[in-house]
């Protein structure tokens, strides 16, 4: 009757000696499950990749920060670089939707992905949401999702650079909507982009009543409130200024910064007679701050504001090519 006792103890001394054996074996790094690019990151995880075509790829990122949406993010790659990014790290280009588009649409609407100037260079299109305004929006003062200036700048971030070829020597641009998140992202983050350039950017949204109706119309789009992003622009005043470059300006100063708008006349790339109050309205905003850079005695700023032109793609692809010598050198990329 002795014998059962006997082999309940053996057995109990056979997992306390295997228990043993997995406390002492030596752990992973804590950060090793990050490295690959696949796994949590910071409430960020790549869920899926696609091979969309020659050096794009599609991210597929599930974001805390966005309530645990998923969205795409597209990487133009530079020449060398293999899935996963292992090994080297590249210089980064972020380039910057504006709303009412989405990460497919500089590819779709430019030759960014035929630039030659481009192939020693990542290049990350993130979604930004329809009208998401690369912010994390107020929500009536209490926050949470969507929180894209979060997403981008925390979450994807990481997640880049940690798995998928990322460097921390980064540049940022975009148009309308991604020319303010191009200069919210390096004036709110210093040190994390070395030069920005905005392209038909709203980058003084409280200018006038004209802008702020303008903007709170955006807001509005696909069926939302409008005081969920930044609030009143009168009682949340102080929530607009935070993401208004011009009151921002102050910490754009040490960094290059390009800034180029059409006046909303019929330009070279529009039928004759065109005319267009949203570019006109953003030509306002972008020389006041340009004029209130200077004041501030910013010295690495370049202006292009040239006359005839609306609000379209023909303009921001010229703009690109012609802000990419000064965004790749602040990269210290020469090709």
């Amino acid at each position: 009757m002795t014998a059962l006792p006997i082999r309940r103890t053996r057995l109990l001394l056979v997992l306390a000696a295997l228990l043993l054996i997995l406390v002492s074996a030596p752990s992973a790094p804590a950060d090793a499950a990050e490295t690959d690019g696949h796994a949590p990151n910071r409430g960020a995880e790549v869920v899926a990749v696609t091979q969309v075509a020659d050096r794009q790829i599609d991210l597929s990122v599930r974001s805390a920060a966005l309530g645990g949406q998923t969205v795409k993010v597209r990487l133009l790659t530079p020449d060398g670089w293999k899935p996963g990014g292992r090994g080297r790290h590249w210089p980064t280009l972020w380039l910057l939707h504006g709303c009412c588009g989405d990460y497919t649409s500089w590819t779709g609407q430019t030759d960014v992905a035929r630039t030659e100037s481009l192939r020693d260079v990542l290049v990350v299109m993130p979604e930004a949401g329809w009208n998401g305004w690369y912010s994390d929006w107020w929500n009536y003062g209490e926050g949470g999702a969507p929180a894209w200036e979060t997403f981008h700048t925390q979450e994807l971030r990481l997640l880049l650079e940690r798995g998928w070829g990322a460097s921390p020597n980064r540049v940022v641009a975009g148009l309308s909507m991604g020319g303010q998140g191009a200069l919210l992202y390096a004036a709110r983050h210093p040190g994390m982009f070395k030069a920005a350039a905005a392209y038909s950017g709203s980058v003084h949204p409280l200018l006038n009543d004209e802008s702020v109706n303008r903007v709170m119309g955006f807001f509005a789009g696909q069926g939302n409130d409008p005081l969920r992003v930044w609030g009143d622009p009168v009682a949340q005043r102080g929530v607009w200024e935070a993401h208004d470059p011009y009151h921002l300006a102050g910490r754009l100063t040490s960094i290059p910064v390009y800034l180029s708008c059409g006046d909303g006349t019929a330009g070279p790339f529009d039928p004759p007679g065109a005319t267009d109050a949203l570019e006109a309205d953003f030509n306002r905003q972008n020389q006041a701050l340009a004029s209130e850079l200077e004041r501030r005695g910013a010295r690495h700023v370049t202006t292009h504001f040239y006359g005839p032109g609306t609000h379209g793609w023909a303009y921001w692809q010229r703009e690109l090519h012609a802000s990419l010598p000064m965004l790749l050198h602040a990269l210290r990329v020469d090709r």
